[in-house]
């Protein structure tokens, strides 16, 4: 099951980078980044995640997944991230890859839950992600 479902969101991908607009968001999906090693988890334009911080295991039962990205400072160019843009961002997101909201910041597919939560300190925004096997 996991293997299918990791199959296609790497098929999905690629397709949803070139063709889909990312709705409401005025991001462009060319922007979209994905988490490094978890194919199917974006990353919202302006955030940049902590590769020390992402633990990744995968278990017979399920994936146990960690990571971690902070946003810039923000500039005349690129305004500091909000959190409601955030949480709009990823509630527009995510249901384009099978995630179905069941929550502020929870997600689930496939028997597994998505934790983000959320936390501005002045214009630094910090991002916290986790999956982990759960029941829908």
């Amino acid at each position: 099951m996991i293997g299918k479902r990791i199959i296609a969101a790497a098929l999905f991908a690629p397709w949803l980078l070139l063709t889909a607009p990312i709705a409401g968001t005025g991001v462009k999906a060319a922007d979209v980044a994905f988490l490094a090693g978890v194919a199917d988890l974006p990353l919202m334009p302006g955030l940049r995640e902590i590769p020390d911080a992402t633990m990744i295991f995968d278990k017979p039962h399920g994936r146990l997944i960690q990571a971690v990205a902070v946003s810039e400072k923000g500039s005349a160019d690129s305004p500091a991230i909000g959190l409601p843009a955030l949480w709009r961002f990823y509630d527009e997101t995510l249901p384009q890859l099978g995630w179905r909201r069941a929550g502020q910041g929870y997600y689930v597919r496939d028997g597994e839950g998505l934790r983000i939560s959320a936390e501005k300190n002045g214009p630094i925004v910090t991002v916290r992600f986790a999956i982990a096997p759960g029941t829908e």
